[in-house]
């Protein structure tokens, strides 16, 4: 199965699959849609309303992955349930952090 992100030297975007009023906030490890497309699952308790979501799985994403909030943005997918982030940073490095999470799950 394909890797959900894509890392430069200084960010990485990640797709990601979101379940917003999930029970909880947590990544779920790594699904491959119909289309063939990998995507990182994560869930959060948080209503998929006014971006209440979205912030919430930055939020996340930034604690998971130790970096700041500002370093985590929504680049597309606002209001959709697959979305691209950008995290900024080490690409190499955050690319290593995220396959350690997904090993885990």
């Amino acid at each position: 199965m394909a890797r959900p992100w894509t890392a430069t030297a200084d960010s990485v975007v990640v797709i990601v699959r979101l379940t917003p009023r999930g029970g909880r906030d947590a990544i779920d490890g790594v699904a491959q849609l119909a289309d063939g497309r990998s995507v990182l699952k994560v869930r959060v308790r948080a209503a998929a309303s006014e971006g209440e979501a979205n912030a919430a799985l930055m939020k996340l994403i930034a604690k998971t992955l130790g970096v700041a909030g500002r370093d985590v943005s929504l680049v597309a997918g606002a209001s959709a349930r697959l979305k691209h982030l950008r995290i900024s940073g080490a690409g190499a490095k955050l690319a290593a952090t995220l396959e350690k999470i997904c090993a885990m799950g």
